[in-house]
């Protein structure tokens, strides 16, 4: 999986403004199909692919704050690989999210949604005056609610405890990012 934000990302388009060809959007041919394809959808706002699998197929996108129509989006990082949104689906299923909650530090979690949030008001342009995003992760103002959305931000490169927590319960089925550390949770001996 490679991050694409330490190179050039892929920026999604506004569809009134361009008509999908490659150009001056910077996404690479067949990206905006296979967008649309994820998200069961046209975007409804901006967007860039951040991280990537091995096969070039996207994985993790980051949404611009504001959509087209003024509303706000709340989720900054969005989780869109077909194989990782599984294997993180499976283990909301078995009770990830209560779990994570009881072994994550609250106040690990409270920072991590402080940055999130700061990181993304910080793309609202200067002059937007209406609603804003509210909240951390996926608009969570405390605790836990999507563990896509810490994996999709920890995939980026972001510094999400959660999203650590996630990828060391995924058995290494999807490899995080290099430049995170996963940590081993206390009541399991690190190997060294």
């Amino acid at each position: 999986m490679t991050a694409d934000h330490r190179d050039e990302p892929s920026r999604g388009i506004n569809d009134a403004a361009n008509d999908g060809a490659t150009g001056d959007s910077g996404l690479v041919t067949g990206d905006r199909e296979r967008i649309i394809e994820l998200f069961g959808r046209v975007p409804r706002g901006d967007y860039e692919i951040v991280v990537r699998g091995d096969d070039g197929d996207p994985v993790v996108v980051r949404n611009a704050p504001i959509l087209f129509d003024g509303s706000p989006m709340p989720t900054r990082y969005w989780l869109v690989g077909p194989a990782e949104t599984l294997a993180v689906s499976r283990l909301e299923s078995k009770g990830g999210v209560k779990q994570a909650a009881a072994e994550i530090d609250p106040a690990l979690v409270a920072d991590a949604h402080h940055r999130y949030a700061v990181e993304r008001d910080s793309a609202i342009p200067a002059t937007h005056t209406g609603p804003r995003p509210y909240g951390g992760v996926a608009g969570t103002r405390q605790g836990l609610k999507c563990l896509h959305a810490h994996y999709a931000w920890f995939l980026a490169g972001g510094d999400d405890p959660v999203g650590a927590w996630v990828a060391y319960h995924l058995e290494s089925t999807v490899t995080p990012s290099p430049q995170v550390p996963v940590p081993v949770p206390a009541s399991e001996p690190a190997h060294g």
